[in-house]
């Protein structure tokens, strides 16, 4: 009997189970589209091993390797939202390192997998069919679902946080009332500003009782304690780490202003084909049809676009902007875009999203080759050369080298920055510890074309090489 409802569940959802099956696929391939871990990653992965042997040690001091901030800061690392690091630490202390690669693609597909429960629950099963399609091929998507960052596990839980205000509030569910405060507390625990999205439910509520009724619901009350409670610990670090229970906010504020600078508020717009390819154009056409058939009197309708427009609101007013901070509204995009594709007549709707469809798995075919192919070359090879070199030193060191957190992930080996490229500052670092290796790259080194020619001169005169890439001995080296 349990066999025959197994055959005749898989037989019920056989497209999402393919759908998902194959999103998870194809993030799972986009982990290996750059040869060499991201910044953000390693930090992220750094921070996870640390927390596995020390859950409380939620900070970068006696770590021996660090983030890039101004030393007033120094070692307060609550900036960076604390959430994907115990995941990453729960891993670790399992044992299953292996598997931290693979968290968030899985993260990614669960997230399809949830547009379409989403989708059908808010219009019908089609739309959630679509609607995961669209997001399961989604470049954007597919390509920060291979790395170690926070955006898309932020995303997974925002629209777990829609959906249940959704269950809970609309369809009476009281349970997901408080699962609603629940999974909004993961969000921001996630990524700090998922706060943006709170306007959303005030607004919401205002537009459908046109009261304040709303007030008198005491499930609401009760989910507002549950996002307290799931809360609590990270407000306690505040007051410990900040003398401030809402530091860490006041310090991921600051943050932003540590490196990438400002960029105009019309970045979203100008970037937005690179964002959301023809789901982007999509949703365009279905803003006009919606405000033409006016579908926006629907509560399902201006309950996504509330969000859309809140958080795309935020996103513009921000110093600092990257394509990946907007990644949130997508799988919204993708429910108004499957909604307003839903309304062709049969036979056009299927042609569209197979056109679709093809297009997307087309410009992530673009994608990862570009990526792959520009990114796996000589500065690459000489990287993991230099790595495996320190790698096989025996013995307590100090690697001194630009990217600190990337070398401490690939070689375990204590790092500190150059600060400044010195006489000084070099003899300083060699008083400190004398079995201490000078370090340079070019991938991912940052410093111009004169700093490039101080350091060399500093390193022959006064140090002795170790160590070149044999590809690339002129900029990839080692001195001690």
């Amino acid at each position: 009997m349990d066999l025959q409802k197994l055959i005749k569940f898989l037989k019920n959802n056989k497209w999402i189970i393919t759908i998902f099956i194959i999103a998870l696929l194809i993030r799972i391939i986009f982990v290996y589209v750059y040869p060499i871990k991201w910044w953000d990653e390693t930090i992220y992965s750094n921070l996870g091993h640390d927390l596995s042997a020390n859950p409380l040690g939620y900070s970068l001091r006696d770590k021996g390797w660090g983030d890039l901030m101004p030393m007033s800061a120094w070692p307060k690392i609550g900036f960076r939202a604390p959430l994907l690091p115990y995941s990453l630490a729960a891993l670790y202390f399992l044992k299953l390192a292996f598997l931290t690669d693979l968290l968030i693609p899985l993260i990614g597909a669960l997230t399809v997998l949830l547009v379409y429960f989403f989708g059908k629950n808010l219009f019908n099963k089609n739309v959630g069919l679509i609607s995961a399609g669209f997001l399961s091929f989604l470049p954007l998507h597919v390509l920060y679902s291979g790395r170690i960052l926070t955006d898309v596990y932020s995303t997974f839980f925002i629209v777990l946080t829609l959906f249940a205000f959704w269950k809970g509030f609309e369809k009476g569910s009281k349970k997901y009332k408080i699962f609603f405060g629940i999974f909004f507390a993961l969000a921001v625990l996630t990524r700090y500003n998922m706060v943006w999205v709170i306007p959303v439910f005030l607004v919401y509520f205002l537009i459908r009782d046109k009261n304040l009724k709303f007030l008198k619901d005491k499930y609401l009350w009760y989910s507002i304690i549950a996002f307290f409670i799931v809360m609590t610990p990270l407000f306690i670090y505040g007051y410990f780490e900040y003398r401030n229970i809402f530091g860490m906010f006041l310090h991921a504020k600051q943050a932003s202003t540590y490196w990438g600078g400002n960029q105009d508020w019309t970045f979203f717009f100008t970037n937005w084909w690179s964002i959301f390819s023809i789901v982007g154009i999509i949703f365009i056409a279905s803003i006009g049809y919606i405000l033409y058939k006016k579908e926006f009197v629907k509560k399902e309708i201006y309950y996504l676009l509330i969000f859309i427009f809140v958080f795309f609101g935020f996103s513009l007013i921000i110093g600092h902007k990257e394509e990946r901070y907007i990644l949130p509204i997508a799988p919204i995009l993708c429910l108004i875009s499957g909604f307003f594709i839903d309304k062709f007549k049969s036979k056009i709707k299927i042609l569209f999203v197979i056109g679709i469809m093809i297009f997307l798995i087309f410009a992530n075919f673009l994608l990862f080759y570009h990526d792959f192919t520009n990114y796996h070359n000589v500065n690459s090879q000489c990287f993991y050369e230099t790595v495996n070199y320190l790698k096989s030193i025996n013995g307590d060191i100090t690697v001194v080298n630009e990217n600190v957190p990337v070398f401490y992930y690939y070689t375990g080996k204590r790092s500190e920055y150059y600060i400044q490229i010195s006489e000084s500052t070099f003899s300083n670092f060699k008083l400190k510890n004398n079995n201490t290796y000078f370090v340079f790259t070019k991938s991912g080194s940052g410093l111009n074309s004169l700093e490039f020619t101080q350091l060399k001169n500093i390193l022959n005169n006064s140090y002795t090489l170790k160590f070149n890439c044999s590809l690339d001995p002129e900029h990839n080296f080692i001195y001690s």
